[in-house]
């Protein structure tokens, strides 16, 4: 909350910290942030709250002290809440929206896969070109506020943090954000074991550039 008395990292130090779900980034995240600062998870109460929303509330009515929270619902409250540290200044890229197909679409549906590649490829840089009128269909489509959805674009967008990374790239693999992604997942259980991008990934309906 804006009057709230944590103002750095270290502060969270015996606080409640809200996440959505068990095994959800959200989690992961309020373990990754703690680590920056060298504090372990016990060292902070870590509390479901269910989603982002909740979070929010959570916060208003002082069940947890501080929370991750994501656009639209960042853009709709930031009047009421106070930014602690963005998670791309904090920390490095984490991939975790990748394209998948089955094995049947990959042998039979090569030119349909091209085309959906190509399609969120233009509306990538579309967004990032056109940000306000991107906003606009958002928030049609998502039955928000026109001046939120825009807000949320424009700070996506705007959201490479240290890195330069985008939040929205073109369609290529990041494969040092994927791996980042695994340990997230494993930090929180939701995986076990490693993953061998070598027998997952195909850029085959890449296009040059991105291959």
């Amino acid at each position: 909350m804006t009057n709230s008395p944590i103002h750095t990292l270290q502060d969270l130090k015996g606080k409640k910290i809200g996440f959505t779900n068990p095994r959800s980034t959200s989690q992961a995240l309020d373990i990754l942030i703690l680590e920056t600062v060298g504090l372990k998870p016990e060292e902070a109460e870590l509390v479901k709250t269910g989603g982002f929303g909740e979070s929010v509330v959570a916060l208003n009515v002082g069940l947890i002290d501080a929370a991750p929270i994501a656009d639209p619902v960042w853009s709709k409250n930031e009047g009421e809440l106070r930014i602690i540290v963005k998670a791309s200044d904090a920390l490095p890229p984490l991939c975790n929206v990748i394209g998948v197909a089955t094995g049947a679409a990959v042998a039979e549906k090569g030119d349909l896969l091209k085309a959906i590649l190509r399609g969120r490829r233009r509306a990538v840089e579309f967004m990032y070109s056109n940000p306000d009128e991107a906003g606009m269909i958002v928030a049609k489509v998502y039955n928000l506020e026109p001046v939120i959805a825009e807000k949320a674009i424009h700070n996506l967008v705007s959201s490479n943090g240290k890195s330069g990374t985008p939040y929205w790239g073109p369609g290529k693999f990041d494969i040092e954000g994927m791996n980042r992604m695994i340990r997230a997942q494993k930090i929180v259980g939701a995986l076990t074991g490693d993953v061998d991008w070598s027998k997952i990934v195909d850029t085959r309906f890449l296009p040059d550039d991105l291959k």
